[in-house]
């Protein structure tokens, strides 16, 4: 009874009961037949080709599966041993190994360097990323804004053969196509880069304007080198072992029959036209033909024309060709505008969604009275938007020609919309408004007064209010040269005897973030003495060097190195002559001030920002406001409760408020290398002498030294990484007059905000009035 009543109770469960044994039991089955069957297929495969097996493994796997598991290889620093920094490219382009597409090599003799060839780097030169001359003149002069490289040897195949050599060398490994051309070339420089774009970068390509030598067979052709031709970077590796033997063993007096001969017999490679479904198209120009008369297919459709035989008539092809680029943009606008306006009324708004003007995004909307963007009222003499807080100010320079542009087209729109019927003369600009929207560009709003005149001569006056967009163009990525974070960065503090108490906290605040994390960046203190002081007395700066000395103590392997000097009234640039002498010429300077509290940001933007031979760079440090005018208050109703819990303008980790400005008159601190400040300087020197010079450096700053005696981009930028507890500059009145107006509206502009301002004086009118 019992046992019938159990199974009676079992009876449900026991379909689930004999599956889960059933599966348990062929998983067993399985494990000890795999483990049983040998070899593993699979680990032979990759395993070690022809590695012999281990006979004593019992599974009978190659010994080599153990490499092929997964292991957890647990971090461990050696505390005995110094920190050493990874430093990684600051381009991800770089650490890639990615390639830029196309450099551009333009072959150009002594009597065409100063003509041509500068004609071609006005009308093609922004157009690709580096553009390259070559000449076998010795010892050429290169003009502005170009990169020549002399060979020393006019002769046509030697200077090919040189310039092959050259880009292989120099840029074999960064990028992908080579454009050859000779300086009587026009190219169009768009529709070349659109041709790289399609074509592959694995194959061997020799493309261009296809010739035959003469007696040879049609498969033998060479590229003309006046319409220039492609090069792909692979043919030019495979074809660099064979220049020597080429240059030796083949006589042409053309150096593109030369190169065609030489692809020919060494590589079996000739030149084509037309690769990957891709035509390259030239035009010959016929002798004094006018480019403006031309209107053939060949001519509207080329790449390259033919000779030109002198400068003007590059330009005039250049024109040319621009305006039919023009042209065709405007043409594919309205076809657009016209797609997309029948697309629109398909869509779920219909024509409401439809935004003016079509086919660019919809003006911003705001999402709280925070966002919303203001609109500047401006008249044709006077802005009411200025930039130093004035409520009026005049309006000059490019936002007088902005507006006054804004009005011409908008004229221009009237008359080509209501003529002939109606012909519109502006008599004055009655309100203009502008603001510049992130999403579409800068727009305008314009009430104009016009003199409108019909057919049969009837004039009347109108006011009529119009609406403009100057649309944001096509964002493009300046070329510039390449930096790295691994340059060693060279802080200079100059110190007079009143700064020396500040300075133990700088050297504290660059332990900890310079020494601390070992950053690649040392540190030399200009030590300034007065006329009489440190003379049989004690040492102002005895404090400084014994702060020092205890870094370099505390720090193994930092170096603090100091300088005294004595000045009576040290001006900035002669304190930098003491150190520039000091350095080789290239050197990364930082020069600081004893407020300035420099951290690995900050280094490394001065590193990425100051470029030699190409730019400086002076940042815009944050200015606290004097703490006595905004001081942390306690919480209302709770008097001795301590400061304020943190708020949006309070930092918590110094407990101070941070309420300041970028104090954008205050130009002490910049990052510069030694070479370019050695080359200002000494154009200063060429330009002023004498006396002169001796007044001019009482009055200049090391940025206006750059900014009027130097050819290189000045870049300022605010930098949120420097910021300075409040201070009051001490303005030398040996300073000129611009530099001293400047630094006293520092010194007022960094008491406070206006409301702090207001504040107080409305305290103080309280406090005399009672």
């Amino acid at each position: 009874m019992r046992l019938s009543s159990l199974l009676a109770l079992l009876r449900p469960a026991l379909p689930l009961i004999l599956g889960l044994s059933l599966g348990c039991s062929l998983s067993l089955l399985r494990v000890s037949w795999i483990q049983g069957e040998g070899e593993d297929p699979c680990v032979e495969a990759v395993g070690k080709p022809g590695g012999p097996q281990n006979p004593d493994s019992k599974t009978g796997l190659d010994q080599s599966d153990e490499d092929f598991k997964p292991r957890i290889v647990p971090y461990y620093r050696d505390p005995n041993k110094p920190y050493k920094k990874v430093l990684r490219t600051r381009y991800i382009q770089t650490e890639l190994g990615s390639r830029e597409r196309l450099l551009v090599a333009v072959l150009t003799s002594r009597a065409t360097l100063s003509t041509l060839a500068v004609a071609v780097n006005r009308t093609v030169a922004h157009h690709f990323p580096r553009v390259l001359y070559f000449t076998g003149q010795r010892g050429a002069r290169a003009p502005a804004g170009m990169q020549v490289v002399s060979h020393g040897d006019e002769r046509p195949a030697w200077l090919m053969s040189e310039t092959l050599r050259h880009l292989h060398t120099h840029f074999g490994a960064d990028y992908d196509w080579f454009f050859i051309m000779q300086d009587d070339t026009y190219v169009q420089a768009p529709r070349l880069a659109a041709l790289t774009g399609h074509l592959s970068i694995n194959q061997d390509l020799y493309l261009g304007r296809a010739e035959e030598f003469i007696g040879a067979g049609e498969q033998a052709r060479y590229c003309h080198g006046g319409f220039g031709y492609l090069l792909s970077r692979s043919l030019l590796l495979r074809l660099r072992p064979h220049l020597d033997g080429c240059r030796g063993d083949i006589l042409s007096a053309r150096p593109d029959e030369w190169l065609g001969r030489c692809l020919i017999d060494t590589l079996g490679i000739g030149c084509v036209s037309q690769h990957q479904g891709q035509q390259y198209r030239s035009f010959e120009l016929a002798k004094n033909r006018d480019p403006e008369k031309e209107g053939s297919s060949a001519f509207l459709s080329a790449f390259t024309v033919h000779p030109v035989s002198e400068g003007t008539l590059m330009y005039r092809l250049h024109k040319r060709f621009s305006a039919l680029e023009l042209e065709r943009a405007y043409s594919e606008i309205e076809q657009l505008q016209a797609q997309i306006r029948n697309l629109t009324v398909l869509t779920p708004e219909g024509e409401a969604g439809l935004s003016w003007p079509v086919g660019l995004p919809a003006p911003f909307t705001p999402h709280s009275r925070f966002e919303v963007l203001g609109w500047d009222y401006f008249t044709e003499q006077h802005t009411f938007a200025c930039t130093d807080g004035a409520p009026k100010c005049p309006l000059q320079g490019a936002s007088r020609a902005d507006i006054g542009d804004a009005v011409d087209t908008a004229l221009e729109q009237l008359n080509r919309r209501y003529q002939p019927r109606l012909r519109f003369q502006k008599q004055r600009l009655l309100n203009g408004y502008r603001r510049f929207d992130p999403a579409r560009g800068m727009e305008y709003t314009l009430d104009l007064l016009l003199e409108a005149v019909t057919q049969r001569g009837h004039r009347r006056s109108l006011a009529r209010r119009v609406s403009l967009l100057r649309p944001l163009s096509k964002v493009e990525i300046l070329p510039m040269p390449y930096v790295t974070e691994a340059t060693r960065v060279q802080l200079v503090l100059p110190l007079l005897v009143a700064e020396a108490p500040n300075a133990l906290a700088f050297l504290e605040a660059f332990a900890a973030s310079v020494l601390e994390p070992r950053e690649h960046a040392l540190l030399t203190l200009l030590l300034v003495y007065g006329p009489r002081e440190g003379r049989g007395g004690p040492d102002p700066f005895l404090g400084v060097k014994a702060a020092a000395a205890e870094l370099e103590r505390r720090y193994p392997g930092a170096r603090l190195a100091w300088l005294a000097v004595r000045a009576e009234a040290p001006s900035q640039v002669r304190l930098m002559d003491v150190i520039s002498k000091k350095h080789p010429v290239d050197t990364l300077f930082f020069l600081t001030t004893v407020w300035t509290r420099p951290g690995s940001e900050v280094l490394n933007r001065c590193r990425m920002n100051a470029i030699s031979g190409w730019q400086a760079f002076f940042p815009v440090h944050f200015q606290e406001f004097n703490p006595v005018l905004s001081p942390q208050r306690s919480p209302p109703g709770v008097p001795g409760a301590g400061p304020d819990p943190p708020s949006p303008g309070v930092d918590p980790s110094r407990g101070a408020p941070v309420g300041g400005r970028f104090d954008r008159q205050a130009s002490a601190e910049g990052c510069f290398y030694n070479a370019d400040y050695l080359a200002a300087r000494a154009r200063l020197a060429g330009e002023l002498a004498g006396q002169e010079e001796e007044e001019a450096l009482e009055g200049l700053e090391v940025m206006d030294v750059f900014l009027r005696f130097s050819g290189l981009h000045l870049f300022r930028a605010v930098e949120p990484g420097l910021v300075q507890k409040f201070s009051l500059r001490d303005c030398s009145p040996r300073l000129s007059e611009e530099l001293y107006h400047r630094c006293r509206l520092s010194n007022l502009e960094g008491l406070g905000g206006r409301a702090q301002l207001a504040m107080a004086l409305f305290e103080q009118e309280q406090a005399n009035s009672t």
